[in-house]
């Protein structure tokens, strides 16, 4: 089962401020955000690459990726290559050492592989240079934003220069070349980023702050270790945990969030939400994207806290124990959406500690929390216990 303390890793991330030697935006520019948004774009460039890309190991190179961030915290972006350049194999043996403890309750092999992720050039190398155009495309996407406040700062045509640059020296895979000349798949990544600007619980105030983007990289990264408890769950789905997760929350990029007490104050609303959420999603969304991949992302997006599986070519939705039972093989493309949602709560429950344990409580946080916890504290979903995570955050109201 997944640490505290790996758990308490991901959230500082939220508090990591990227540009802070520059001005900007006051809110999505956390380390947490950028993260999320990078692994939209790796998504999108692997799809343009093609059958070549094994999305498991671009799932756990990202995850790689995120906790090696999170340990060297806000190194500038100049120092932090230029270290990895000339002492990349001493760092990585560092940061999987400071990982290690926190790590060693994730089960199916995962630390394993993310050893010989860091230290193997050969391994996931495609999903590596994936990985790294996502990153410089992230990065390239804020910089557009704080470049224009920024025209007087020391250096500022240096560092646009070294982000071309990185960008440029990314083209080393067809699916590089296909996204630069699609401007509707440029489109839809620049809709995405405008969940990092979204708050979440938009009417407490709270410390720390999060917003939708980072939310939902939680959500992914904690589907996808709470995935790995089940027993030898099918490549399939994981893949499919940790993309459901990351694009739970993608209808809110043209709906905004819509808090659940709204949604549950009239009978029969939440439905009809559902389906405005859809029919925004055929109408803006879909139209950016290749055809051959709408069908997956309304399958990402479409129910997405029930779990479901594909059986003769149709959706039929189902429950986790009964994939547990017969339906944990890759021909059934299973997801486990009772599963995602048990950890879209377990995200809000731990946001709503962090901010009550800092003193920065509302009667709706304190709600939110008391609600959460009586739901959870003997909570088995598929198998897994998650009164154990929610367990980590009991505090005295």
């Amino acid at each position: 089962m997944i640490k505290k303390s790996l758990i308490t890793l991901i959230y500082e991330t939220a508090s990591i401020q990227r540009w802070n030697d520059h001005i900007r935006p006051y809110t999505g520019f956390t380390e947490l955000d950028k993260q999320a948004h990078k692994m939209f774009y790796a998504y999108v460039l692997a799809r343009c690459e093609g059958e070549g890309v094994d999305m498991q190991k671009l799932i756990e190179g990202g995850i790689c990726e995120f906790f090696h961030r999170s340990i060297l915290t806000d190194i500038k972006p100049p120092i932090y290559h230029k270290l990895v350049n000339e002492k990349g194999e001493q760092i990585d043996n560092w940061v999987i050492e400071q990982l290690r403890p926190a790590m060693r309750g994730i089960g199916g092999g995962f630390v394993e592989r993310m050893e010989r992720y860091f230290l193997d050039p050969k391994y996931a190398s495609l999903e590596k240079k994936i990985l790294s155009a996502a990153h410089y495309y992230a990065t390239n996407w804020e910089f557009n934003i704080i470049y224009d406040m920024n025209r007087n700062t020391f250096d500022i045509e240096t560092v646009k220069e070294e982000t071309r640059k990185g960008l440029k020296a990314c083209n080393t895979f067809d699916g590089f070349t296909r996204f630069e000349r699609d401007a509707f798949l440029q489109d839809f990544c620049n809709l995405i980023g405008k969940l990092r600007y979204q708050l979440r619980w938009a009417k407490a105030v709270r410390v720390p702050q999060t917003f939708v983007m980072g939310h939902m990289l939680v959500v992914a990264i904690l589907s996808y270790f709470m995935t790995l408890e089940l027993e030898n769950p099918c490549k399939q789905r994981l893949i499919n945990n940790y993309f459901s997760g990351l694009f739970h929350d993608v209808p809110e990029a043209l709906t905004r969030d819509i808090v659940s007490p709204i949604k549950k104050s009239v009978e029969g609303l939440g439905e009809i939400l559902s389906e405005i959420e859809q029919e925004q999603m055929h109408s803006i969304v879909y139209p950016m994207l290749p055809k051959e991949w709408h069908k997956e992302i309304e399958y990402f997006t479409t129910d997405e806290f029930t779990s479901k599986i594909i059986l003769d070519s149709q959706r039929v939705n189902t429950t986790s124990d009964e994939i547990n039972k017969s339906y944990n093989s890759d021909e059934f493309n299973p997801v486990d959406g009772q599963i995602i949602r048990g950890c879209d709560h377990l995200s809000a429950y731990i946001e709503a500690f962090m901010s009550i344990s800092y003193g920065v409580r509302s009667e709706q946080m304190v709600g939110g929390y008391n609600q959460l916890h009586e739901a959870y504290k003997n909570k088995t979903i598929g198998g897994i216990d998650f009164s154990i995570p929610f367990g980590y955050y009991d505090i005295i109201i």
